[in-house]
């Protein structure tokens, strides 16, 4: 149950980090966040982010 959880967490982060990606680079409009440079950056870092905790729930220890 609880590295289903990780896995969960980890996938809704990634997918936020897209969806500020896109709207950083201006692809989703209609808030602040869209065409903002700093948006733009910040989005594929947390995809990566997303992806290391959803690998982590992965991997973790079975018992």
């Amino acid at each position: 149950m609880r590295k289903s959880l990780w896995v969960v967490v980890g996938g809704v982060v990634a997918v936020l980090g897209l969806l500020f990606t896109l709207q950083g680079t201006g692809v989703i409009g209609g808030s602040a966040m869209s065409g903002n440079t700093f948006w733009a950056v910040a989005g594929p870092i947390i995809i990566v982010i997303g992806l290391v905790v959803a690998a982590a729930g992965v991997r973790g220890r079975g018992r």
